[in-house]
């Protein structure tokens, strides 16, 4: 008997993390790149990396579904050809990001990073150098969370037993049943007291330049700036002015430009650290994706619409 439901997914990564399919799809192997595998696909998951130029491919196929494997898609609306849906991959890269962001703002505050190149310091008998010294703790920091969707609330969950104070931001201001998240525009009022600032949020018109000269004026001496949302979401020239006198410390998976190139000035500075947008590269990437498009493929057979719609062209 034909099967009901096309998938494409863009590798044999994600086709051997889902495994057998459900009985009524198929599964089929297309990256983007080469000519479709039939005139109409049912679900179309594209690469990781790169998708908005490679959506212009689906100019001439029909889908029920395009399944993104990223949480952003602020550049997708822009590149997806008229009549398709849109889904991102929330419940996938929550996690990862999160954890993460906790190793950013732990290696920051313990001065792990001092500590590594003290390590590889040259002396006289050797690389190496034992350099202890006394650095912020977590516990008792007043934390920031500027962005509370899935990242936000992954970053609050574990933070939690670190014994600090955490104060939610949103694009508006609700209360859940934790108690209360403060609106953006609230923001003025709630840097000054801010020892650590974590951003998650996500980029559209509305955050693009939000870390600017004036947030980050308002924090106090020493904050922790981390950014894990989306390079455009903080003016760099605004970071490095603040990095290059001291006064503030950051720690950035995401820079504007991106990648950050070679020899940037952000990467010598002592109270920076730069990760390279990692932020959902882990293992738990993958296997997380294939149950998501697993539950898409179910929900289709079953004629339901699928989750995390957030575009429809």
């Amino acid at each position: 008997m034909a099967a009901t439901l096309l998938v494409s997914v863009p590798g044999t990564t994600l086709r051997d993390a889902l495994g057998t399919p459900p009985d009524g799809a198929e599964v089929v192997v297309w990256d983007l790149d080469s000519p479709p595998p039939a005139a109409h696909v049912d679900i179309v998951v594209p690469p990781y990396m790169g998708t908005s130029d490679r959506l212009g491919a689906l100019a001439d196929v029909t889908t029920r579904l395009v399944q993104s494997q990223s949480i952003g898609y602020d550049d997708i609306a822009a590149a997806l050809p008229p009549g398709h849906v849109f889904a991102n991959a929330a419940s996938v890269h929550e996690p990862s990001t999160a954890e993460l962001a906790l190793a950013l703002v732990l290696a920051s505050q313990r001065g792990i990073p001092d500590f590594v190149r003290a390590a590889a310091e040259p002396t006289e008998a050797g690389p190496g150098r034992w350099a202890p010294a006394r650095h912020a703790s977590l516990a008792d920091r007043r934390v920031l969370i500027v962005g509370y969707g899935g990242v936000g609330r992954a970053i609050e969950a574990r933070l939690e037993p670190f014994e600090v104070e955490i104060t939610r931001v949103a694009g508006h201001a609700r209360d859940d049943e934790r108690g209360r998240i403060h609106g953006v525009d609230e923001l003025p009022g709630l840097l000054p007291e801010a020892d650590i600032v974590i951003v998650g949020v996500p980029l559209n018109d509305a955050t693009t330049g939000l870390v600017d000269a004036a947030f980050l004026a308002a924090l106090p001496d020493g904050a922790l700036v981390v950014n894990v949302a989306r390079g455009m979401v903080a003016d760099t020239d605004a970071i490095l002015a603040e990095a290059r006198t001291g006064r503030l410390r950051f720690a950035l998976d995401v820079t504007e430009p991106e990648p950050l190139p070679d020899g940037h000035p952000l990467f010598a500075l002592p109270n920076v650290l730069v990760t390279p947008h990692v932020g959902g590269a882990s293992t738990a990437m993958m296997p997380r994706m294939a149950r998501l498009l697993r539950r898409q493929i179910e929900r289709m057979l079953r004629g339901d619409e699928p989750e995390n719609v957030v575009l429809r062209s």
